[in-house]
């Protein structure tokens, strides 16, 4: 594809007239300040006044979008980069391998099954759903592989039901179970039982926030109302809740955090003692400052887990398992196996102790400045032994191996130019392959060169970002997009991004800046950027801004900004602390009202990273950032695109209907502030024509007012 070179200005600015919007909301004294909410109203989307605003919204966003001459060619690009399919790696289970696989040309991934070499579709949600809104959330196969629990939700909500399919045949056997949200699921050996976590009915919500989850054991054949509760009766209505168990049904592990929050609480228990409905369950971890997941393997010797607690950056432990000793539940007495190491962030591991083997080994996924590393380790004494050498600079997720004892590992890579493949390790043969069951492999795609810079912040902090450009050195000045993400521990790792490749073999260049907040640098990294310490995650954000004008990889006025979920809260507040920095900024699914947050979605579960505005100090904080309270009559904002989903259930698309008539009101008029509304869809997966369009829609918007021809935009 020829390269097109940045038009020499953007569009010539025109008035916009938006509709009527009333500041007809409260102003609240809130810790003896006021706060002003002038459009609360909208946050109730069945208030006729509410509709009736939504339904002006689409129609002027329908005609901002018929100035984007470029945005068929985009959406028939992005189809085509989509269209290639992809595949997960396979759960392994007795003779059958479990995994999620997209055929080229389907709009959704399905469920399917691979043995004898020949695969087949278990569960095609299309099948169910022609319209293409019910997805596979989450599935689950029990230890033998003859049953799977499967999780479908629709219309975007990730409200779940969970029933249970013969895997040879697809019927079901089992189900429905409703008020299930990705549920894990903890099989039983014989595939009669298992654990998993389900909410109580509405009715029954405590006094805080949020639905009253709880750990139950089911009983295939029995109505799920019947199950036994085995876990968190009395505790807060917003923990969440992770169960496991050992194929050999001797252990159950369960785990509680509240919210996001990176503390972890674990109990064990050996079900061969009491049975499976009333586990004897003793604390492994308690009021311990650290995130901790246990690897549950079959047998009596130690439990191995991934953990950081005394270990920003990772570590991998071993316990033994008689919980009655006091001092197996205190980290500190835990022995390390495999230690922390600088530089670089412990994110996975899996067991292979096939009779095959020389010894015994644990491969271990690190990521180093949010790049991945795959090593081997003896897992006996922790020593490494080796890598697996991996096809570029990029990411390994979904790391898998069988059960029972073996030498095969599964995972998937990607990078910013390479779809997702499926590779398998033969560990004995020390050698890594595509996996057969895969869907075809995507070739990288060509003329996007990725560079990793380093950008110093304001209090001097080294912050990582990712350059995608034409020729992999700011030659000239350019149309660019900034994004990223810095909350929860989430690092922004390579990952293919399709809707950057049309932009950069045109001309353009994207940029993903990894700022703290995230955990690209480990726990500590995440840390400095939430609560009180959020504006660190803003202060990188700006830094990277800069370091993209003042190195002449982006064009003064030229510079756009993308960020979704709390990606959408930094970009917005990129937006409102320096609106003349950038040409155009886009939020998708964005928190932007910090003061109500709590109120809506699923924010009650999302305190322990942003704070809570019940508290004074807290309250100041979120106040001071808030975008929505930060919006000024008269700054110069520049064009701005909201994207929210109706069937959003984790960021109430009234956050962006509040931010969207604010800054309408605020705006000079001569570069348009609009609201997309997606209908059908929410905030996870969702069909591929549906996220082509999403990705087509976007970056025409920022090519219109950035200054980029692409193909097609005559």
């Amino acid at each position: 594809m020829t390269q097109s070179p940045p038009r020499d200005a953007r569009p010539a600015p025109a008035p916009y007239t938006y509709p009527p919007a009333p500041r007809s909301g409260p102003v609240e004294i809130l810790h003896g300040q006021p706060v002003a909410d002038p459009y609360r109203w909208l946050e109730d989307p069945r208030d006729p006044a509410t509709a009736e605003w939504c339904v002006a919204q689409d129609l002027l966003y329908a005609e901002e979008e018929a100035r984007w001459p470029a945005r068929e060619a985009l959406f028939a690009r992005m189809t085509a980069l989509l269209a290639a399919g992809g595949s997960r790696p396979p759960v392994a289970r007795g003779e059958r391998e479990f995994h999620t696989r997209r055929e080229p040309g389907r709009e959704l991934a399905a469920l399917a099954v691979r043995e004898a070499d020949r695969t087949r579709i278990l569960l095609d949600p299309l099948d169910a759903d022609p319209s293409g809104t019910t997805v596979v959330d989450a599935w689950e196969p029990s230890w033998e592989g003859d049953l799977v629990a499967v999780q479908l939700s629709s219309g975007g909500t990730e409200h779940s039901v969970l029933r249970v399919l013969d895997a040879a045949t697809g019927e079901t056997v089992d189900g429905p179970v409703d008020r299930v949200r990705r549920s894990p699921v903890a099989w039983l050996p014989g595939g009669r039982a298992f654990y998993y976590v389900r909410r109580l009915p509405s009715g029954h919500k405590a006094a805080g926030a949020g639905p009253c989850r709880r750990v139950y054991l089911h009983q295939l054949g029995t109505p799920a109302d019947e199950d036994v509760e085995i876990f968190g009766a009395g505790r807060s209505d917003t923990q969440y809740y992770t169960v496991s168990t050992a194929p050999d049904g001797r252990l159950l592990v369960v785990g509680a955090s509240e919210g996001t929050s990176p503390h972890t609480d674990l109990w064990t228990a050996d079900l061969t003692r009491t049975g499976p409905a009333r586990p004897d369950l003793r604390r492994l971890q308690h009021a311990t400052d650290g995130h901790t997941a246990v690897r549950p393997r079959p047998g009596a010797g130690p439990l191995l887990l991934r953990t950081t607690a005394g270990a920003p950056r990772g570590r991998i432990a071993a316990v033994p398992r008689d919980a009655a000793n006091p001092r197996h539940s205190d980290p500190r007495h835990w022995r390390t196996l495999v230690a922390e190491q600088p530089g670089t962030v412990l994110q996975d591991f899996a067991i292979l102790d096939g009779p095959a083997l020389d010894r015994p080994l644990l491969a271990v996924v690190r990521t180093r400045h949010a790049v991945g590393e795959l090593t081997l380790h003896d897992a006996r004494t922790g020593v490494r032994t080796g890598a697996v050498p991996l096809p570029g600079r990029g990411t390994i997720t979904s790391l898998t191996a069988r059960q029972e004892p073996g030498h095969e590992l599964w995972f998937a890579y990607t990078d910013h130019t390479t779809p997702t493949l499926v590779l398998h390790y033969d560990a004995v043969a020390g050698h890594l392959s595509p996996w057969p069951g895969s869907s075809p492999e995507a070739a990288p795609v060509e003329g996007v060169h990725v560079t990793h810079e380093v950008v110093h912040s304001s209090d001097g902090t080294e912050v990582r970002m990712f350059v995608m450009s034409p020729t992999g050195h700011p030659d000239i000045p350019r149309p660019a997009v900034l994004t990223g993400y810095g909350g929860f521990g989430a690092s922004m790792t390579p990952g293919f991004t399709p809707q950057a490749m049309p932009w950069v073999r045109a001309g353009g260049v994207y940029a993903v800046a990894c700022v703290r907040g995230g955990g690209e640098e480990g726990e500590e990294w995440h840390r400095a950027g939430r609560r009180e310490h959020k504006s660190n995650t803003f202060d990188d954000f700006d830094a990277a801004a800069d370091h993209l004008l003042r190195n002449r990889w982006a064009a003064p006025g030229r510079l756009g900004v993308l960020g979704s979920s709390n990606g959408g809260l930094l970009a917005a507040a990129a937006l409102t602390r320096r609106p003349e920095t950038y040409g155009a900024v886009v939020c998708a699914a964005p928190l932007l009202d910090m003061v109500r947050y709590e109120l809506s979605g699923m924010g009650a579960s999302w305190r322990d990273e942003y704070g809570s505005a019940a508290d004074p100090a807290q309250f100041a904080h979120l106040l001071s950032y808030s975008p929505y309270h930060q919006v000024r009559e008269g700054a110069p904002y520049p064009a701005v695109l909201l994207a929210v989903f109706d069937g959003d259930t984790r960021v109430d698309p009234a956050h962006a209907r509040k931010m969207c008539a604010a800054l309408q009101w605020a705006g000079t008029g001569h570069a348009p502030v609009v609201l997309r509304t997606e209908r059908g869809v929410g905030h996870g997966a969702r069909a591929s024509s549906r996220s082509a369009r999403l990705y087509a829609d976007v970056m025409a918007f920022f090519a219109h007012h950035l200054g980029l021809q692409l193909p097609g935009d005559g």
